[in-house]
Formats: structure tokens, sequence, C-alpha cells
């Protein structure tokens, strides 16, 4: 059931807003001049990739693969050059064939190389029958040209980059390892580290979609690749068909990353009261409670004891179950779900003074070069604050306020220590532009929640519609959305049409 609701009061606001400003596209380094017309579907023409056969298994025997170069640094463009991994499954249906279909992946540190394989092929017949489906690794991301931190083994565990501070609410420790991070990456990441960043994504989407041979792409971008996939639109406003952004980030200019870390804090209390209805639903094998009212003072009591007294993981980074593995697994867990077994099953293991068996991850490699891309991304994109006393002020501003997340999402990442400046300002997303994106987002999102996915819609103005899913988790299309959200994505995706206001999918 859907219910239409039009926010005219913010309509009129981002207008007002884009009356001051300017599109910065061509003083950005746009790499192509931004004139198609988006009036029309763009005709099939050759591209000038190599495609070949996928490596791997599991794939659809169908999906090729290619490599695209694309300069390192914009600014030096017949510098040294990067390599961009693609893939792509072709239209099902050649004379029912639009165009491209661009498979965006989140992150900083995602790709959605296998993705036309994978979320790709849930899409609707009708919508694979009119797109190849394209995924690609970004710049930085193995199989393409790859970054590496070096980091310490201790220092890739999630919650060890998670900048969870100490159980007293100290951030020493944080400040220490954002120094010895930064420093990593400064020293193993070589020139490309310089050079990660959204906008540079951008640019290598532009480069992609040259290539692909298309005046204009559609794309489906999930978490992170929402805000990529804006700034490719305010970059390229003329490139963009139709443009579906799931699971939406913040996109404040003065904060950017700094946001998406902070958003936390709600995203938790969006999500915690949903898993903690779950957790005490009678028949339920991993029950916690008997009612709802009392998880969430169970697990602060739980996660300061094991603040005070931690119990030994082997095998685990760290070797040890201690209130902020807690804390992240609660975050890890409310991802979905299908995954709130994980968080209960830890808790009551916990409650014994036992853990299960310790988390399998991917290999250290992988890690290495996941970490490298994020730690590039979010800290070239904008500033971060140097100042100590700053961090501490706003931890405990956070630690009172929001009790679950312990001060975590306003404390100092690595970024804090990170020796470059960024290389331009942040893309400031605006409302000029064709009306072109329908923007997907669950109530409850532990990750990108509804508070932030307002403001990108509100950025966005005119040129957006959004549906609203009343549903729990993070990625909402094809995901942890409902049929009434999925239906209006597919529907926009294959014929064009949004609805004509805002609409809340109940």
């Amino acid at each position: 059931m859907t219910t239409q609701r039009t926010d005219t009061t913010t309509r009129t606001r981002s207008r007002r807003r884009a009356a001051l400003v300017g599109v910065c596209a061509v003083l950005l380094g746009a790499t192509a001049p931004v004139t198609a017309s988006a009036a029309a579907a763009p005709p099939h023409r050759q591209d000038t990739l190599a495609w070949t056969t996928c490596a791997g298994t599991g794939l659809d025997p169908r999906q090729q693969c290619a490599t695209l170069d694309v300069p390192m640094d914009y600014a030096d463009p017949h510098g040294p050059s990067i390599s961009i991994a693609v893939s792509r499954i072709p239209s099902e249906k050649p004379s029912a064939r639009r165009g491209t279909l661009l498979l965006i992946p989140g992150g900083p540190g995602g790709s959605s190389l296998n993705d036309p394989s994978g979320k790709g092929r849930k899409l609707p017949e009708e919508v694979r029958e009119q797109y190849d489906l394209v995924g690609f690794a970004p710049r930085g991301l193995a199989p393409s040209t790859a970054v590496d931190c070096g980091l310490d083994h201790g220092d890739l565990a999630t919650s060890r980059l998670r900048p969870w501070p100490a159980a007293d609410g100290s951030i020493a420790g944080n400040l220490t390892d954002a120094r010895r991070m930064a420093q990593a990456c400064a020293k193993n990441g070589g020139e490309l580290i310089r050079h990660l960043g959204t906008v540079n994504e951008a640019r290598d989407i532009d480069r992609l979609r040259a290539a692909l041979g298309e005046d204009e792409l559609s794309a489906w971008g999930v978490s992170y690749g929402t805000y990529v996939g804006a700034v490719y639109n305010q970059l390229f406003p003329r490139r963009v068909d139709r443009m579906v952004l799931d699971s939406n980030d913040n996109p404040d200019p003065a904060l950017v990353n700094r946001a998406w870390l902070g958003a936390h804090e709600q995203g938790v209390e969006d999500t915690f009261p949903d898993f903690a209805a779950w957790a005490s639903r009678p028949g339920n094998p991993d029950r916690l409670a008997e009612r709802a009212a009392d998880v969430r003072p169970l697990f602060l009591r739980l996660a300061a004891r094991l603040d005070r007294t931690p119990i030994p993981w082997p095998g685990a980074n760290p070797e040890e179950l201690n209130g902020n593995v807690l804390r992240q697994t609660m975050l890890d867990t409310f991802y979905s779900p299908s995954r709130y077994p994980d968080l209960a099953r830890l808790m009551l293991a916990a409650q014994r003074g036992t853990v299960p068996p310790a988390p399998q991850g991917p290999p250290e490699a992988a890690l290495q070069n996941v970490a490298a891309v994020g730690a590039g991304t979010l800290c070239n994109d904008v500033a971060w604050p140097r100042s100590a006393a700053a961090y501490e002020k706003d931890v405990a501003d956070s630690r009172a306020a929001y009790p679950l997340t312990a001060g975590m999402p306003r404390n100092a990442m690595l970024c804090a220590a990170w020796p470059y400046p960024p290389r331009q300002a942040p893309v400031r997303i605006t409302d000029r532009g064709p009306s072109d994106v329908l923007l997907v987002q669950n109530e409850r999102d532990v990750a990108t929640p509804l508070s932030g996915a307002l403001k990108l819609r509100s950025a966005l103005g005119r040129r957006a519609v959004m549906v609203t899913v009343n549903s729990t988790g993070h990625d909402a299309y094809l995901a942890n959305g409902n049929a009434c959200g999925d239906s209006t994505v597919s529907r926009f995706l294959a014929t064009g049409r949004r609805p004509a206001a805002d609409v809340y999918c109940r």
C-alpha cells in the first residue's frame, strides 16, 4: 500500500538554495563536455572494451570481463594510468535494449564486479531485457590496480577500524591508532592512494560510459554508491538516463564521510527496537528476554561487563570478546534482520562466560586492500578535524545521548592524522539538472538512516522522488525492503514512470 505525500516546503527551500549555488562540474575537471540530451534513449554502438570470459566460479556463463585504462591523476591526464576491472551481462533481448544499467557498489571498498551474476540477476525480466548489466571494481580495489596500507594484523579488526573509545571513554588510544595507521598508508599506499576519492570514481564512471559507447547511463547505486551516483549526476547531469539511489547517504559537503560515521548513532536507535521485539518473541530459540523493553538494558549491562572482564576468544581478531567487539557485532548484525541470531547467540554465550567459534573472515590480503581503499576515500574526500579536544567533547556528548554506540560515531578515525590535504572541495549536491532520480530508503537502516536520506532528498529537490519503505535493514531494493518498494523501483527502471510525489510503502 502506498500513501502519497508532497513536501512543498522542502522543494521551495531547494529551489532557493539552487539559485545561490552553481554547478561546479567544469571547475572539478570533467573529462568530457556534458552536452548530451536526455530526451531520447541512446543508440547501441560498438564499445571499445575487449570483452573476455571472466575468471572465477559461480558466475553466470554469459558474464564478460574487460579492463578500462583511466588516468591515475585527472589533473595530469597524459601521466600514469591505472586499470579498472569491468564486467557485464548483455541485454537478454537486444530488440528491447535501452542501454546500460551500471551497478554502483557501496563501501567505500565495495565491488560490483560479480553483481551482474548476483544481485543484478534478481532484477525483473523486463529490466534485464532493456539493459546490459555492468559492474566494476572501483580504483584501488583488486582486480583493478590495487592499493595496500600494510596495516598491522590487529588494525584490520573491524572494532579497531571503527574508532570505539576505551571503556572509560578515553580516546587517547584511538588517536595513537590513527597516527600509526595513517603513517602506514602514507608509507605503503604509493601514489595511487592519494588519488582515491568519490570525485575520481565519478570521473572513472564517465570514462567507462564513453568506452561502452553510451551517450547516457542508467545506474543503481547502493549505500556509499548513492553518494557516488549523486556526485556523478551533479558533475555529468546530461549523461544520466534513469538513476536509482538505494539506502542513501547524507551529502553534507562540510562533513561527507564524517556524517556517515555519525549516522550510526541514529541508525542504531532506529533499528534496536526491531531487534528487541524479535529477541523477546515467544518461540524464538535465541530469545534473550521475555519483554522487548528488557533487551536494551540487558545489552548495555553485558557490554559494560565485557568492558571490565573480556572473555578470551582464540582465533578471533582481537582474540577476546570485549565490550567494543559486542557493540561492533551489534552494528554488523543490524544490517539485515536475517543476522539477528548472530548477535543473540553471542550475547547468550557471553552471559554464560563462553564464546562461539571464531568468525571466519576474508583472506588478510583482501582485508588490507579494502581497508586501504576505504581509508584513501574517506580521508581524501574531506579534511577531518585535528583537535583532540574537539573529539573528546564530541565523544563525551555522544556517549551521554547514545549509550548503545558508546561515542564511536563522533570519534577520530585514521583521517584525523591523514598526511594529505584534499585535492578539491567536496561536490555540493543541488537540484540543478534533469529530474531523473528515484530514491528508495528503508525506514529503519543502521548504516544509512532515514534522517540522512532525507537530507539527500532535500538537496536533490525537484530532481528526485523518494520511496520510503516500512522495513528494517540496509539495502532496500530486492533485499531488505518490501514488495511495494520493489515494484515501484522496477517500474521506474523498466518504463521511466515515477510516482508523482514522494510515497510511503507500508
